[in-house]
């Protein structure tokens, strides 16, 4: 069966020439790197494509190839909308964001993406749900189709996995991520430079937003539920940026005897953001389904259109019932 969905994704490629490549808003590392890899791989193969996201490459992604040449939404201009999409980790299509502004109506999309809450919305599929990253499943595209690793597609796919595992931490972290990136290290990657940059290197923002986040850090009446706050206005007040929130939610999670860490970020009086991980008794993507949105058994999120103390009571007490169901 995956061998015929990788086939078929393959096709799907070799049949077209022009091509859109997206990914979800907000991009993290998977993302960006997914859709460079893509274009990499269509630039091999002499297509034309354009990559395009609603939100900024985080700064710290910067050093990807081709990474300054995926387009933003808002500043994107072009003579007619796009027949032929590439959707990359984007969990659902509603994910995808203002860049289906340039879909065209009789569009043909190939939907690559490694959340299991993912429900097919393309027209061809290539899910693979115990994969850790994106990235993975397209190492595996590139391989079908034949393509020969170079240093700039390896460090995209080694970003992904890395980013997407948490430095090679979590379950996901099979036996074939790491036979691939022994691949990817042998095509040229620089896993410890990767390793600093991305998992050790914080910006002064980033400290302080961990400081006024672990100042307001809350617990349920069991200690088993951990969550932080922050607002718009902080960003503003720290210096910091959206992507400086990165990893916030796993100082809740990492403490011993907590098994949810949530991080609650204000946009606005109506609007909130929930990220959610687990230690392992929870299904935190079964919650935030509950909410509309989806990702991981063990990392998730959605968005909530209620004020900030309306949406941690009523997140905290999902949370609490299935912790309850699971009789922790």
């Amino acid at each position: 069966m995956w061998a015929k969905s990788l086939q078929e994704a393959a096709n799907f490629i070799r049949e077209q020439d022009d091509f859109l490549v997206v990914s979800h808003v907000q991009p993290d590392g998977d993302a960006i790197s997914s859709t460079v890899a893509m274009g990499w791989l269509l630039k091999q193969l002499g297509k034309s494509y354009t990559m395009l996201n609603e939100g900024v490459v985080p700064s710290r992604l910067h050093y990807l190839w081709s990474s300054a040449d995926i387009k933003s939404v808002e500043l994107h201009q072009a003579e007619q909308k796009y027949k032929t999409i590439i959707c990359v980790d984007c969990a659902d299509f509603a994910r995808v964001g203002k860049a289906t502004e340039w879909f065209a109506d009789d569009v043909r999309l190939l939907n690559i993406d490694h959340h299991p809450t993912n429900d097919s919305y393309g027209q061809v599929n290539l899910l693979k749900f115990h994969a850790a990253a994106t990235a993975e499943i397209i190492f595996e595209l590139i391989d079908e189709i034949g393509c020969a690793l170079d240093v700039q597609v390896a460090t995209a796919l080694y970003t992904g996995m890395l980013t997407d595992t948490g430095g090679f931490r979590y379950s996901s972290t099979t036996s074939q991520v790491m036979a691939m990136s022994s691949r990817l290290i042998a095509a040229g990657v620089n896993g410890p430079e990767l390793a600093e940059l991305l998992l050790e290197r914080m910006t002064m923002g980033q400290m302080r937003m961990i400081q006024r986040g672990l100042s307001r850090l809350s617990f349920s009446a069991n200690q088993q539920i951990g969550w932080l706050w922050v607002t718009s206005e902080d960003l503003t007040e720290t210096g910091a940026s959206n992507e400086d929130l990165e990893g916030l939610v796993n100082y809740p999670r990492n403490i011993e005897g907590v098994e949810v860490g949530i991080l609650f970020k204000q946009n606005g009086q109506q609007s909130v953001k929930v990220s959610l991980r687990s230690a392992g008794a929870v299904n935190v993507a079964a919650v935030a389904q509950t909410f509309g949105g989806g990702g991981h058994v063990r990392a998730a999120g959605c968005r909530l259109t209620v004020p900030l103390e309306a949406a941690i009571e009523q997140v905290v007490s999902v949370v609490q019932n299935a912790l309850d169901a699971q009789h922790v």
